[in-house]
């Protein structure tokens, strides 16, 4: 293949944690095509069956090679360990059938943004570009950079200025239609698969074709009843797979079908506000949110703020509040300003709009940022509908093993031509009797017996309220060996119970006040920072929002109420007004505004408002957040000297902490405080000091890893929480069993004159400051059995430190991985990576979750397990109704049925064929043959085998635990 035919493999990327895929180019070649037509005609079409089957060797012998900016046909190739080949066709878009001229002047772009590639695509004069389909996702082809590029989306390269002053007013009618044509709908189709297409697609698998060919030879023996028992067993297979896929492909389309049916609003530059069809959207249009709206797309908010229900996307309906994109003049890309916090200013496809305030300026605005498939929505969809082959031991063994038997097949095949030829039997009998023996050895209930084991699994798996959409899952099910679990909400109870208080005064904590007693918490800057920092909303009357910051602001037992003020333009407009409730503490403040707020984020760890007293001229700043982070922008003299200490005595009981500061602001209007960039309102503040929050195991979690546990299955706890909290949790529930020592790997980042570096500490000996004590331990690749006797320890590390290890110690991950049990603060993409390193130590990783943050990690597992009824749940293999972690045994237990089941059937039904081929060649050394009712006895055999093993699956699952 010439080197210039392949380019940069980087250059087609799926979206997601999809692979990337190579590019080669290609041109068709009227003399290979004539000669394969030849070769079909000539094979009654079984070339082309093989060219079905292998789209590479069509493209070899179809087409030679050439460069990409040259070809008619493009081949993919994945670079995972599968390989797989995809066969596209480049298509031409011609811009001259728009309805408006379009210039063919080198010098003049087509569109506005200078950033678009349709700029850097566009052919002229021709006025066309060259685009293929891959997966849903349209790509042109980048002349300049000589690579094919998505479209139907805004490049990620515009700076935040750039997007308000490009897009801030609209796009022309013409670029709208220029863009429509190039990027295609704003839709989210999923096509009903016809039934014959869906037909056609089982026939046409290889095992069918070889089963077709054997029963044709059987019928044109005579064997007339035995044939005719095999096609009606294959045929109620192939009606129960298609009736299978059909259902699925109803199930999904209406899932997406509502989303291509939005009417919304949008602003045309120089005409003003137009209604049209979500379908028609383009990137770089101006979308109006005028209230409650389900978002068709994906938006960048860049005027007023709104709060939306994510629950699509992590699993929780949890009210999140947007702010808009700040006008900032750099060329910094716009998600680099923010960096992972860029999500706060994106409204996602899927998601729905519950509340907008506007900015006193205007309507609420979003730019149009992606459409169609390349959204959050378009995301989930594409992999279900494309999802990731399975790497499982058992398929590629019995596919060897089927090979295998095929290779006897031909070693009989010609055994059989040589002991016919040898007695002078016809050439027309002798090929026949030749080709029926090579048919033997394959059993043909082979794949529907395979089968059958998870068919059952998954009808007890539904009794127990556990969902498979996936269920070639089930018996990869039966291997797992080691188990990870988010904490909050899985190992967990949901909700957050309040404990107590511990406020400061004079650099010293004061005695703490218990909610246990009945009272509020009396009046202070720590009431009145409990009772505003949150990112509650008042929805119909109702208080809505994150559990923790609900039990907070219970906790005060004061009230909240609509206002309408005015906005800052960095941060989000909270129409809300906080009054003490009967039951609150006597307060000299009427009432607290708040005026702009400063959301939290998983990587930030805090969350901050600026809001106003009731009466008073100036402005209050108050923080909540991770008590390590809240105290990093404390003046030190403010935080107690000996906080660290306490934090700890509160962490290693399992408590939840949060920590709360204050700080008074000197301006006297709004107008100066909305030009305060974050980092200066979060500054200088003052300690206030520490809110204690309860958060108890489900009862059914500690038997249940003591079940796992005593199956030898290991268990990992992966969670966002405090990594003294997660130790605590992992001892109480004795996933960290008693009597184990806990290590913590702290590792730190390289500066300017000191490399990254790595310290071991022991949890009892845990000290802070320079004199902390180092542990120096062996890490080997194996470790001592859990609960068994002699040492036993356990490693537990932040996200942090998992993050400087991976990219400075990678050669010592696997070591500490082979005994790490808690993994804290660790952000999504860590959860997922986490999961990846753990398979490559050749693990069978299952992953249980509640489906918040946890998405990732859960489509990177062997086995993910969701615990909630979102739409997040459908990326997840299995989806369990009942909220506690019962599941993960119930599953395992299941798998490891049909994992038997398979083995057992398998087993048999191969012997079988051997035992037949054997027959079969002692009986052509006599020029004999098994007669018609012989082979079909032993076919009604296999059949009451097989049913007789299914009622032994029981007996299985019963034993499963102790295999």
């Amino acid at each position: 293949m010439e080197e210039n035919s392949k380019k940069d493999h980087r250059a087609l990327l799926n979206q997601g944690e999809e692979d990337e895929l190579e590019v080669f180019g290609y041109r068709d070649h009227n003399v290979r095509k004539a000669f394969c037509l030849v070769a079909s005609v000539l094979t009654c079409g079984g070339l082309l069956l093989v060219f079905y089957w292998r789209p590479q060797w069509r493209v070899w012998a179809n087409c030679i090679p050439c460069p990409l900016q040259e070809a008619d046909t493009v081949l993919l190739r994945t670079t995972d360990e599968f390989q797989r080949y995809m066969r596209k066709k480049v298509f031409c878009l011609y811009l001259s059938t728009l309805k408006f001229p379009v210039s063919k002047k080198w010098e003049e772009s087509l569109v506005a943004d200078r950033h678009s590639v349709i700029n850097q695509a566009l052919i002229k004069p021709e006025l066309k570009l060259r685009c293929m389909q891959v997966q849903k996702i349209r790509y042109v082809w980048n002349d300049l950079e000589k690579r094919f590029q998505k479209v139907g989306l805004l490049e990620d390269s515009n700076s935040c200025s750039d997007i308000h002053q490009t897009f801030g007013l609209g796009l022309t009618s013409e670029e709208q239609e220029v863009r429509r044509l190039v990027c295609g709908p704003n839709a989210i189709e999923v096509e009903i698969q016809p039934i014959w297409k869906l037909l056609v697609k089982q026939v046409l698998n290889p095992f069918y074709v070889f089963q077709a060919f054997t029963l044709t030879l059987w019928l044109s023996q005579g064997y007339i009843e035995y044939s005719v028992a095999i096609i009606i067993l294959t045929v109620i297979s192939i009606v129960l797979s298609v009736y299978d896929l059909r259902q699925q492909s109803v199930k999904l389309h209406n899932l997406v079908e509502d989303h291509n049916k939005v009417q919304v609003t949008i602003i045309v530059k120089d005409k003003g506000l137009e209604e049209l069809e979500s379908r028609l959207l383009v990137p770089g249009d101006i979308l109006i949110l005028p209230g409650k709206f389900s978002l068709p797309c994906d938006a960048v908010l860049i005027d007023g703020s709104c709060v939306v229900n994510e629950g699509m996307l992590t699993g929780e309906s949890i009210p999140v509040t947007k702010t808009p994109l700040p006008q900032m003049e750099n060329t910094m890309p716009w998600k680099c300003h923010s960096l992972e916090d860029y999500r706060k200013h994106v409204l996602f496809c899927g998601t729905e709009v519950i509340q907008v305030k506007p900015s006193g300026q205007g309507p609420v605005r979003a730019v149009v940022l992606q459409t169609g498939y390349n959204t959050a929505k378009g995301d989930l969809v594409r992999s279900i509908l494309y999802p990731r082959p399975l790497n499982f031991k058992l398929y590629s063994d019995a596919f060897k093993f089927i090979v295998f038997l095929a290779c006897l097949g031909v070693m009989g095949f010609f055994y059989a031509l040589g002991v016919y030829m040898y007695h002078g039997v016809p050439p027309k009998d002798t090929v026949t009797m030749a080709l029926i023996l090579l048919t033997v050895t394959v059993p043909p209930v082979l794949p529907a017996a395979l089968t059958i084991g998870n068919v059952y699994a998954q009808k007890r798996l539904k009794k127990k309220k556990i969902f498979c959409i996936s269920p070639q899952r089930i018996n990869m099910c039966g291997q797992i060996n080691l188990v990870c679990f988010d904490k909050t909400g899985t190992l967990t109870e949901d909700g957050l119970d309040l404990w107590g208080t511990v406020p400061t005064a004079d650099n010293c904590f004061q005695e703490a006040h218990s909610f246990a007693s009945g009272q509020a918490v009396p009046w202070s800057p720590l009431c009145a920072a409990m009772a505003s920092c949150h990112s509650l909303i008042l929805l119909n009357g109702t208080i809505q929002g994150d559990p923790l910051d609900l039990k907070m602001f219970e906790g005060t037992a004061w009230k909240m109420e609509d206002c309408i003020v005015d906005s800052c333009k960095f941060g989000t407009s909270v129409s809300n007004i906080i009054k003490p409730g009967p039951k609150a503490s006597k307060s000299p403040v009427e009432a607290i505004i708040t005026l702009c707020q400063f959301p939290f984020s998983s990587s930030l760890q805090r969350m901050s408002v600026i809001a106003q007293l009731a009466g008073e001229n100036h402005f209050h700043v108050y923080m909540k957040g991770a008590p390590e982070m809240v105290a990093r922008f404390c003046r030190s003299e403010t935080v107690p000297k000996n906080f660290p200490q306490e934090l700890r005595s509160y962490t290693v009981q399992g408590f939840r902490v949060i920590a709360l500061a204050h700080k008074t602001l000197k301006m006297g209007n709004l107008s100066e405080v909305e030009h305060l960039a974050r980092e200066k309102v979060e500054s200088e503040l003052t300690f206030l000091g520490l809110l204690i929050m309860e958060n108890r195991l489900k009862k059914e979690t500690k038997l249940v890893l003591k079940e796992l546990s005593e199956a030898r299955i290991r268990t990992v706890m992966i969670t966002g929480d405090n990594l003294q909290t997660a130790i605590t949790v992992a001892k109480n529930s004795e996933m960290i069993p008693p009597g184990s020592q806990v290590i913590i790997v702290e590792a730190d980042e390289p500066e300017e004159f000191v490399p990254a570096s790595v310290t071991w500490q022991l949890v009892e000996n845990q000290e802070t400051g320079p004199g902390k004590k180092e542990i120096y331990m062996h890490t080997g690749n194996s470790s001592t059995p859990r609960g068994e006797g002699g040492s036993c320890y356990h490693f537990a590390m932040s996200g942090k430190s998992y993050q400087v290890i991976f990219q400075h110690f990678n050669s010592l991950l696997p070591k500490i991985l082979v005994n790490g049990t808690v993994f804290a603060r660790m952000s999504p993409g860590q959860k997922s990576s986490l999961i990846e390193e753990f398979q490559k130590l050749n693990y069978y990783v299952g992953m249980c979750g509640d489906g918040a943050n946890d998405c990732g990690a859960l489509k990177a597992a062997h086995a993910g397990i969701s615990l909630s009824e979102q739409e997040a749940s459908v990326a997840s293999p299995f989806t369990s109704k009942t909220t506690n972690i019962q599941c993960v045994p119930h599953l395992i237990r299941e798998g490891r049925a049909a994992l038997v089941s398979s083995f057992g059937v398998f087993k048999y039904l191969t012997m079988y064929g051997i035992i037949q081929f054997i027959s079969a060649l002692l009986l052509y050394w006599q020029l004999q043959l098994f007669g018609n009712y012989q082979y079909l006895m032993q076919d009604v055999a296999i059949t009451l085998m097989v049913c007789l093993t299914n009622q032994c699956i029981s007996l299985c699952e019963a034993a499963a635990l102790v295999l």
